[in-house]
């Protein structure tokens, strides 16, 4: 929480482990922090669900670039998320693309175009068509999951559905009050190294070592995590929370019409893309 309202993830820290830490606040130009994450999830959602039933590779890519270009806009510009951006996602499609490549089975596929031959093996350029479009077509989804999932809090998603979705807060605060168990087990975690450290417990190099030193933190930290879990529970119940049928809210998470225009936007521009380029062949 922050002193001047509701937590975003304009207004949080770049760590991956507090969900409710303080972050640097971003430029105005990066306006996905400023819809709700309801908009950001329902956005991109048809053209996942579509994507699904694409073989070629030119519309994944034109819904890559689509994503970039959002997320290149309306993030942050970060090391992690030029790490996720020009690595992990272009090494993931080569990698995925390579692999359907070669489990393509080769009588089924066009086998004009050779791209080499190893002993009895050949490669043909039909398998890795279809192992490209497949590539592409997973990093393209992934793409377009990132557009809410790089600029949204655990706890403003919960807070969302709670307040536009109408989902039981019994359920959604729940799952807010359980956020907070990743920084705890952290913590925790930390406070038991440095104690078996300094009793000098499980020391030593090598796997055997390193296996018997996380062994060593199973127990306490499932002791802490029951603990924390029963604080937690105590402390709801004296708070009567679940007793009446709905609640008053501290946090607004509001839809605004920046909000329906951002979907009604993205939904063209997807609408757009898959009439240019019509992959289903009809």
């Amino acid at each position: 929480m922050t002193d001047t309202g509701p937590l975003t993830a304009a207004t949080a820290t770049h760590s991956s482990v507090d969900p409710y830490a303080p972050r640097v606040p971003a430029s105005a130009v990066r306006f996905l922090y400023g819809l709700n994450p309801l908009a950001k999830l329902a956005a991109p959602l048809p053209a996942m669900a579509v994507l699904v039933f694409v073989r070629d590779a030119a519309t994944p890519a034109a819904f890559l670039l689509l994503a970039y270009a959002v997320l290149l806009v309306g993030v942050g510009f970060t090391r992690r998320l030029a790490a996720v951006l020009f690595l992990v996602l272009p090494v993931s499609a080569l990698v995925i693309g390579f692999g359907f490549a070669l489990w393509t089975d080769p009588s089924r596929v066009d086998q004009s175009l050779v791209v080499w031959q190893i002993g009895g093996w050949t490669m043909y350029g039909g398998a890795f068509a279809v192992g490209a479009a497949t590539g592409l077509r997973l990093s393209a989804i992934v793409a377009l999951t990132l557009i809410a999932g790089l600029s949204t809090t655990g706890p403003d998603l919960v807070r969302a559905t709670v307040q536009q979705l109408r989902v039981p807060y019994r359920i959604g605060y729940t799952a807010l009050a359980a956020f907070r168990f990743v920084p705890r087990f952290g913590h925790e975690l930390d406070v038991i190294r440095q104690a078996h450290r300094v009793r000098g417990a499980h020391g030593g190099r090598g796997p055997i070592a390193a296996a018997a030193r996380w062994f060593g933190y199973v127990v306490p930290l499932m002791a802490g995590a029951i603990r924390h879990a029963e604080r937690v529970a105590l402390a709801m119940d004296a708070r009567a929370f679940g007793a009446h049928p709905d609640r008053t809210e501290r946090y607004i998470v509001p839809w605004r019409v920046r909000d329906t225009g951002f979907i009604i936007a993205f939904w063209a521009v997807s609408a757009v893309l898959f009439a240019a380029l019509f992959p289903w062949g009809l």
